[in-house]
């Protein structure tokens, strides 16, 4: 088998994934097997958990599985129900800027951050019955405080819960084209990656808190693991080539690496390509 790809590896963009996925697709379509796309994104997940040994969850895997031309997904996790909500950008670009700051993921604190919220669940649980944070509405992130005593382990909870707050909020701000709240709630994920979940890093807060400041920036944060990798950004397409040019120079000047841009298309999930 031949594998060639654009998805730069070690860059948080889900590379391992892609590879997983397209594997599997290939080898469905080439003995003709009968497994359903669902059926694949389990079985790379569990590649990924058993073989590599990272504790992934299955959101990577179903994004490169399903992915639709023009449409974000909202995926619940628990339940793998699943909605494809229009991303329509009008007169602006996504930009995925890289660091460049090399992390292995199975090496980073992902693991780590999985057992706190592992942790935050069994100690809620006494008090009401979850079985995950995502049972938890954002109205309820006083009961961390009367609970957790933890702050660690409380500010990892309160941005699972906040985020999927966020993340509902999106799904209707998209579906009523609002692009600009859009990115108001890009930036507040961003925030609360750094502040409460702590999984950015000086470079990545170097590309968003620097690239905020330039014109025409719609909203910008991390993607991925984080500690390195990548940022993905909303920037206005007129502004677009300024933001690269003048981002590209503050973040050599502030850490001394060379960052890369992609602008990429959002297109379909994996398949055959027909000649």
């Amino acid at each position: 088998m031949l594998y060639y790809g654009d998805v730069p590896n070690g860059a948080g963009l889900s590379s391992s994934a892609s590879i997983e996925m397209v594997t599997a697709v290939a080898l469905n379509d080439f003995f003709k097997a009968a497994f359903s796309t669902l059926d694949m994104v389990k079985m790379c997940q569990k590649a990924e958990n058993e073989f590599v040994g990272m504790n992934c969850g299955i959101m990577d895997q179903f994004a490169v599985g399903f992915g639709k031309k023009d449409n974000a997904i909202f995926l619940n996790c628990d339940t793998l129900s699943y909605e494809n909500v229009p991303l329509i950008l009008n007169d602006n670009v996504l930009i995925i800027t890289n660091t460049n700051k090399r992390r292995g993921l199975t090496d980073s604190k992902y693991n780590e951050r999985r057992a706190e919220c592992d942790k935050a669940v069994e100690l809620l649980q006494p008090y009401k019955a979850i079985r995950n944070l995502s049972e938890l509405g954002t109205d309820e992130i006083s009961l961390l405080d009367k609970y957790i005593t933890d702050q660690v382990v409380r500010r990892r909870a309160k941005h699972v819960i906040s985020e999927n707050g966020r993340v509902l909020e999106a799904i209707d701000v998209l579906k009523n084209n609002n692009i600009l709240r859009f990115g108001e709630l890009m930036n507040q994920s961003h925030d609360s990656l750094k502040n409460d979940y702590e999984v950015t890093g000086m470079e990545l807060d170097t590309l968003v808190y620097e690239g905020r400041k330039l014109p025409g920036v719609i909203g910008t944060r991390m993607t991925g693991a984080g500690f390195g990798g990548c940022t993905v950004s909303i920037v206005k397409k007129s502004e677009s080539a300024k933001f690269m040019t003048d981002l590209a120079v503050v973040y050599k000047n502030i850490t001394g690496l060379t960052a890369e841009f992609y602008q990429p298309e959002i297109g379909n999930g994996a398949g055959r390509l027909e000649s």
